[in-house]
């Protein structure tokens, strides 16, 4: 059997690392794309924390610059893309929305460009996100495939034009892209300045008497939460099949961010009502209320399974951070 060749983008993140495992496993060669900064030892963290950072190749490039995609692809000839780079913060979208359309809009466009000249016929994965649909939805509250798009933020906007894109090229060059259209998945490999992770983290720093409260935003939003290890499965899964389409990962179940803070917070000991604050600065500008969707689709016809409910989610999430060394470099960590 002839070895696979995957190239990631974006594979020095939680989704890129535990894709990488998983590929691995799968007897790939997995060839993973890392943007050069001036500490390179934590641009590759997750890949070293996890055991994976020897196991495959990782090469410098940028999405934003074509000559260096169109030189990586060229050496390396993948028969499968998985294009997870981005700037992935909604927040910060909103206050960097220049950056954030240029990783994300011309990134896309840039890895399709040269896969259009290198390898056209190689598989390719798409990361869409559940904040394409904004606050649309359909009668029952789910987001499907077929729901109405109407974004809410600069991220929303831009990932709405990637997944467009996939589409034009798609049908206009007969290429194999998906389009995964995944909502929040989270893991102890997750930054601590998104919610799942900054409320797990900030719960074990006041447990540990290393502060008293934690700021937050909208304690009434409601998230549709999975794991990052089931949704990068399901990513692989989309390229095994005979046709390119677009998937929805999703659980199917809302909780609030209030949800989250107890949950969290009770398994520490401790009763959120007397730590969690709410700041204004972590509001967005258009809030995007509720997010919940049906992975009817991905389960019947990818055959995708969850392994991880909510509560194990956390769970791991809390014994990561117990298990961890308090100190401030562990803070700065997962930025």
């Amino acid at each position: 059997m002839v070895q696979k060749t995957a190239i990631i983008t974006g594979v020095a993140g939680q989704d890129g690392s535990y894709l990488a495992q998983l590929l691995h496993e799968k007897g790939y060669n997995v060839v993973g794309i890392i943007r050069r900064n001036s500490t390179p030892q934590m641009q590759t963290q997750r890949l070293d924390e996890c055991g994976i950072i020897h196991q495959i190749t990782t090469v410098y490039g940028d999405v934003t610059d074509l000559p260096s995609l169109l030189k990586i692809f060229s050496e390396h000839k993948p028969d499968e893309i998985y294009h997870l780079a981005a700037q992935s913060h909604v927040k910060i979208s909103f206050d960097q929305p220049s950056y954030t359309t240029d990783t994300i809009v011309f990134g896309t466009l840039n890895v399709l460009e040269a896969a259009k000249a290198i390898c056209p016929k190689a598989k390719i994965y798409l990361a869409g996100s559940s904040e394409m649909y904004g606050n649309e939805c359909d009668a029952d509250g789910m987001r499907r495939e077929t729901t109405k798009m109407i974004p809410v933020s600069p991220y929303g906007c831009s990932k709405l034009y990637a997944f467009n894109l996939g589409k034009v090229y798609r049908e206009a060059y007969g290429m194999f892209i998906c389009n995964g259209i995944l909502f929040n998945h989270e893991s102890p490999r997750r930054g601590i300045n998104f919610v799942t992770n900054k409320v797990v983290y900030g719960a074990m720093m006041i447990k540990n008497e290393r502060q008293k409260t934690l700021a937050l935003g909208n304690l009434l939003a409601t998230r549709d939460w999975g794991h990052a290890k089931d949704y990068v499965k399901a990513m692989w899964l989309m390229l095994q099949q005979p046709s390119p389409d677009d998937y929805v990962c999703a659980s199917g179940e809302a909780r609030s961010i209030k949800e989250l803070c107890k949950y969290v917070f009770d398994r520490v000991g401790l009763n959120y009502e007397n730590h969690i604050t709410v700041d204004s600065k972590y509001l967005r500008p258009y809030e995007l209320h509720n997010l919940r969707g049906d992975p009817t689709k991905a389960i019947q016809q990818l055959g995708w399974k969850r392994t991880y409910t909510f509560e194990s989610m956390l769970d791991e999430m809390i014994s990561h951070w117990e298990s961890r060394l308090w100190t401030m470099e562990g803070y700065e960590l997962w930025q």
